[in-house]
C-alpha cells in the first residue's frame, strides 16, 4: 500500500472527478467529494484500512480543460498541501473539439497545448506531493477509429509520455475500460460515452486503487 498513516489524497480534474460535490462542504466528507469515484476511494480507504485514516479530498471542476486547470492550480492544489495527487484531465480538451465547432471557440487546447499545460502542473506540484498519478484521459468507446475516441487516444499517449519522463504514476485507465467493452455495452458505464455512472465510477476507483497497492484482503492484525 503506497499510502501511510494520516495521508492527504487529492483528487482534481474535470467534471468526471467533480461528480456534483458540495464546494462548501467540510473537507472530506461524503458531501464535499461527490458521487464519484473519489467517494468510491475514500469509502473503500476507510472501511479497508481503518488504521491510516486517509483523508480525501476533491478539487474537480465540471468542464474544465487544462487551462483552467493551470489557472487554478495553487489555489485547489497547492494550498491543499496533499501527499498525493491526483490528475485526471483531458477528455474536454478534446471533447470542445467536436461538440462545440458552431460556436467557434478561441480557447481550444490542441495537443501541443495539452502537454505544455500538463508539464507546468506537473512541475508545480513535484516538490510537494510524494506521489502523483496520472490518470488517462478516457472514453467509454470501443472503437478506436471514432475520430473522438482517437484523439482522446492521442492525448492519453501525451498523459503517459509525461508520467514516464517525470517518474510518476501513470493509470491507464482506457486500456482497462476498453478490456471492460469486449464483455458489455458502453451504455452499462456510462450514457454519454464520457462521464460514468456508477458502475463506470466503481471500475475508475478499482483501477486508481490497486494502482495504490490496495490490498483487498487487508486485514488489521490482531
Amino acid at each position: 500500500m503506497l499510502l501511510s498513516k494520516n495521508s492527504k489524497l487529492l483528487f482534481t480534474g474535470d467534471s468526471v472527478t467533480d461528480c456534483g460535490r458540495d464546494r462548501h462542504g467540510y473537507p472530506g466528507t461524503t458531501e464535499s467529494l461527490g458521487a464519484g469515484y473519489p467517494n468510491l476511494i475514500s469509502a473503500a480507504l476507510t472501511a479497508i484500512y481503518p488504521e491510516l485514516t486517509v483523508m480525501v479530498q476533491n478539487t474537480g471542476v465540471s468542464g474544465d480543460t487544462t487551462n483552467q486547470l493551470v489557472d487554478r492550480w495553487d489555489k485547489d492544489v497547492i494550498d491543499y498541501h496533499p501527499n498525493f495527487t491526483s490528475i485526471l484531465i483531458g477528455v474536454n480538451d478534446v471533447w470542445r473539439h467536436f461538440d462545440a465547432p458552431f460556436y467557434h471557440p478561441t480557447d481550444l487546447v490542441f495537443s501541443e497545448q495539452y502537454r505544455e499545460n500538463y508539464q507546468l502542473l506537473i512541475e508545480k506540484s513535484k516538490a510537494d506531493s510524494e506521489k502523483i498519478l496520472i490518470i488517462s484521459p478516457f472514453m467509454f468507446e470501443a472503437n478506436h477509429e471514432e475520430p473522438m475516441r482517437k484523439m482522446v487516444d492521442q492525448y492519453r499517449m501525451i498523459a503517459k509520455d509525461l508520467a514516464e519522463k517525470n517518474d510518476l504514476i501513470y493509470v491507464d485507465v482506457q486500456s482497462r475500460v476498453d478490456d471492460y467493452l469486449k464483455n458489455q455495452s458502453s451504455y452499462i458505464l456510462s450514457v454519454d460515452r464520457v462521464h460514468p455512472n456508477i458502475k463506470g465510477h466503481m471500475l475508475v476507483a478499482s483501477i486508481i486503487l490497486n494502482a495504490l497497492e490496495f490490498d483487498w484482503q487487508h486485514q488489521l492484525n490482531d
